[in-house]
C-alpha cells in the first residue's frame, strides 16, 4: 500500500505545480475502528480492497484479476506487535507467511492525509462540488503542460475519496476511488486466521535482513547493503570482490569468476555455461569474460565498475551462483562480498553485500 501511495503522489506531483493549500484538514485524531472499501489502480489492473480495523487489529483483503486469473489475498496486521500474517484466501488449505513491518501498514486515513497534504502543496483550484458515492465532495483540479490532476475531497472531513489523472493526449486514469466508509465495529470473524495459520502465528519472527546479515558477518547489519537490489550509485568506483564463508568470514578460494560489464537492462543477455565433469565452467553469453586469472590473494579488482554488472561465480561441483549487481560506491574502492553459507554446497544460500563501513570495508 505504501508503495502504491508513493506512485500516486509522484503522479500528482508530475501533473501539478506549487502551492495553494485550500483543502480542509481532517480531524486531529484518525479513527481506529472502521471498514473502508476502495479500488486502487496504480498504472495496472484494478485492485479491490476491503480494509478493516478495530484498535490494534487490522485486515486488508485484496482481490484482482490479471489475464483471467483471480488473485485474492488477506493480511492480518497486529499494529502493536508490528507483525503481519498473509495467506491466499482462495485456498482452503492456505499457506501463511509471517513478517514484520514498520511505519505505514496501509491505513486508508493515513494515506488520505498524506495525499491531501501533497495536493495542498500543488497549484490546485477548487472547481465546484460533486456527489461521489453518496458523499458531497469538493473537486480540486491542477493543470500543467503534462496533463490534469483531479481530487475529490469530503467537504466536511477532508477525506480523499477519489484521485484521477489525465496525461496529455491520453485518457483519464482513476488512481484510487473509495466506494464506502463505515465506522461500525467490524465483526470479530473478520480478524480470524485460517486453521492452518495458527502455528505460524505462534512461531517466532524470522530474522530481518539486517539481523541475518549481522549473524552472517558477526558485525552490524548497518555496515552492509544488498548488492542485488536498489538503485545504482551515480558515482563510479573500483570494486574489490571477495568470497567469504558466513560466520567465520574466512576467505573461500578455488572459485572461478566471470563478469559482464556491458549490461543493457532493456535487452538482457542470455547466458549459457558449459560444465565439465571435473566442475570446470566455460562461461558464455552477452559480453561476459572470465577473470579468474586476475584474482590476487582472494580478491578480484574490477576497475571503474559500471552502474550494473553481471557476476558469475563457479565453485566446481559444489555449485554456481550468478547475479545482476547494482553498483553502490562507499568510496573510490568499495568491497563487494559474496557471503556463502556452505562452500561445499552453494545452493544452501548466500548473500551479495556491499560493505559501506566497518572492519570489512578495507582489504588487508
Amino acid at each position: 500500500m505504501s508503495g502504491k501511495t508513493l506512485m500516486l503522489l509522484c503522479a500528482c506531483a508530475v501533473l501539478a505545480g506549487p502551492a495553494i493549500p485550500e483543502i480542509h484538514a481532517q480531524d486531529a485524531k484518525a479513527p481506529e475502528v472502521y471498514s473502508v472499501t476502495e479500488v486502487v489502480s496504480m498504472f495496472g489492473p484494478a485492485v479491490n480492497q476491503q480494509i478493516y480495523r478495530d484498535g490494534n487489529k487490522a485486515v486488508i483483503d485484496q482481490t484482482s484479476v490479471t489475464d483471467g486469473q483471480t488473485t485474492h489475498t488477506r493480511t492480518l496486521y497486529d499494529l502493536q506487535a508490528h507483525t503481519a500474517i498473509s495467506w491466499d484466501a482462495t485456498s482452503a488449505a492456505a499457506d501463511c507467511g509471517k513478517s514484520a513491518f514498520s511505519g505505514d501498514w496501509g491505513d486508508p486515513f493515513a494515506m488520505s492525509e498524506s495525499m491531501r497534504a501533497d495536493i495542498a502543496k500543488q497549484n490546485a483550484k477548487e472547481t465546484g462540488t460533486e456527489t461521489i458515492n453518496g458523499v458531497t465532495a469538493k473537486v480540486f483540479q491542477a493543470d500543467s503542460p503534462m496533463g490534469v490532476a483531479k481530487a475529490w475531497v469530503d467537504a466536511k472531513s477532508g477525506f480523499l475519496w477519489k484521485m484521477q489523472i489525465t496525461p496529455k493526449g491520453a485518457p483519464a486514469q482513476t488512481m484510487i476511488e473509495v466506494k464506502k466508509v463505515s465506522f461500525a465495529k467490524p465483526a470479530a470473524s473478520v480478524f480470524a486466521l485460517p486453521a492452518g495459520c495458527a502455528d505460524v502465528a505462534k512461531a517466532p519472527m524470522p530474522p530481518t535482513e539486517s539481523e541475518r546479515i549481522a549473524a552472517e558477518t558477526g558485525t552490524s547489519g548497518a555496515d552492509f547493503s544488498n548488492a542485488i537490489m536498489g538503485l545504482a550509485s551515480k558515482t563510479s568506483c573500483s570494486v574489490l570482490l571477495r568470497v567469504v564463508k558466513a560466520g567465520t568470514m574466512q576467505p573461500v578460494s578455488g572459485f572461478q569468476v566471470a563478469v559482464d560489464k556491458n549490461i543493457d537492462l532493456d535487452h538482457p543477455a542470455g547466458y549459457t555455461n558449459g560444465l565439465a565433469t571435473n566442475g570446470h565452467i566455460t562461461f558464455g553469453g552477452g559480453s561476459i569474460q572470465e577473470m579468474t586469472a586476475q584474482v590476487r590473494n582472494g580478491t578480484l579488482r574490477i576497475a571503474d565498475a559500471p552502474a550494473q554488472l553481471y557476476i558469475d561465480l563457479g565453485f566446481g561441483n559444489a555449485g554456481e551462483s550468478a547475479s545482476l549487481i547494482y553498483r553502490q560506491c562507499a568510496g573510490p574502492e568499495t568491497v563487494l562480498l559474496f557471503v556463502v553459507k556452505n562452500p561445499a554446497k552453494i545452493s544452501d544460500g548466500a548473500d551479495w553485500l556491499w560493505v559501506k563501513s566497518g572492519k570489512y570495508a578495507v582489504v588487508k
